[in-house]
């Protein structure tokens, strides 16, 4: 794997730069989080104390951090490429990122900043524009590099090996919450070094697409929904396979079988160009034809990268055309109120000639005891 340099955060930055200044603003504002983490190689503590990374159109990135986290922020892999000015515990911390701003100027902003810090901003420069990310620049981070699939891919490794690892485990007179702990630490065990949710969904529970795995004991004939994944090496995972416990009925097995051709049939329509919303139409449209389209209640995928869910969205509505080297999921289910659901995922990458997945476990109903 493509170790990550001090020039590949140099180019980011640049890369941000460029699509700043084409969306017509004058900087970008990073707030720690996800957007930091991929600008500046650095996610300090969320706390009050205010860090902001200013990417300007025109001139040197430069980062407001608290004195005390000086050292660490000049230890990341970026900091060769950005200017760190710090504040002190005592002094007017918002003084050093106003004078990087100025009177009429247009910012986006990370849609993790703080309102505290937006605000004490919105107050000092009454007469500044502000954006979200997710509204000025939405597919910012959407296009990943050849270091970042690298990454994707073997985070979506990880969390095939988790799922292989937990078809061996009993499920039967189990709760949900402790195959859930089976699979945080199967994921850990793969390289996770952050767990971001392990949805078990079993029987009913299955028809609630984000159910938390809670004390409902697994039961002989069960459906069960499996959604896990988390950060590996700063990149996500997530995917969903469903099982079942011994053998399915005729019903099970059909709507699970829908499922995944409505999986396969968005796959295959995967390519440069292709709007979006394409995807989610093409996966619809199969489970509506089934006559299950009232129960297929969200959207087909999420983009994935430095976090499990962010742009692009595979949602109606959505018209930016796919490009390669876009990231996202696709997870189409059918959720029977009080009775069970299904769901298939796995992460898809486009490519020039249409697309390939980073989950290879098999998409068949796997029986479990």
């Amino acid at each position: 794997m493509q170790q990550l340099t001090g020039q590949h955060f140099a180019d980011r930055l640049a890369r941000g730069a460029a699509r700043a200044k084409e969306a017509g603003l004058d900087a970008l504002l990073v707030a720690p989080g996800p957007d930091l983490a991929y600008f500046a190689d650095y996610l300090p503590p969320a706390t009050e104390r205010l860090t902001m990374l200013v990417i300007p159109t025109d001139g040197e990135p430069t980062m407001i951090v608290p004195v005390l986290e000086h050292d660490s922020a000049a230890a990341s892999r970026a900091a060769g490429a950005i200017r760190l000015v710090t504040w002190a515990d005592g002094e007017d911390e918002h003084a050093p990122l106003v004078d990087q701003l100025w009177s009429g100027g247009r910012y986006a902003v990370s849609d993790s900043a703080w309102a505290l810090h937006l605000l004490a901003l919105q107050h000092e420069l009454p007469d500044v524009r502000f954006a979200a990310f997710s509204a000025a620049l939405p597919m910012l981070r959407a296009v990943k590099g050849p270091d970042e699939i690298d990454r994707l891919a073997a985070a979506g490794a990880a969390a095939d090996a988790t799922f292989e690892d937990i078809l061996s485990v009993a499920f039967a007179g189990r709760r949900e919450n402790e195959v859930a702990a089976d699979l945080d630490r199967l994921l850990r065990q793969h390289g996770h070094s952050q767990v971001d949710f392990t949805i078990v969904g079993s029987g009913p529970n299955g028809a609630n697409p984000h159910h938390e795995a809670g004390d409902r004991v697994i039961q002989q004939g069960d459906m069960v929904v499996l959604d896990f994944g988390g950060l590996m090496d700063g990149y996500g995972s997530d995917t969903t396979r469903t099982v079942h416990v011994g053998e399915p009925t005729d019903e099970e097995h059909e709507v699970f079988e829908v499922v995944k051709r409505a999986q396969q049939a968005a796959f295959e329509a995967v390519a440069v160009g292709v709007p979006l919303q394409e995807i989610d139409r093409v996966a619809r449209a199969v489970i509506r034809d089934a006559g299950y389209g009232e129960y297929f209640v969200h959207r087909v995928g999420h983009g994935i990268g430095t976090t499990t869910h962010e742009p692009p969205y595979l949602v109606e509505g959505e018209t930016q055309p796919i490009v390669a080297g876009m990231c996202f999921s696709i997870e189409p289910g059918i959720y029977l109120p009080g009775r069970f659901g299904v769901r298939i995922e796995d992460i898809v990458v486009a490519d020039d000639d249409g697309a390939h997945r980073l989950n290879n476990t098999s998409r068949e109903l796997h029986i479990v005891r």
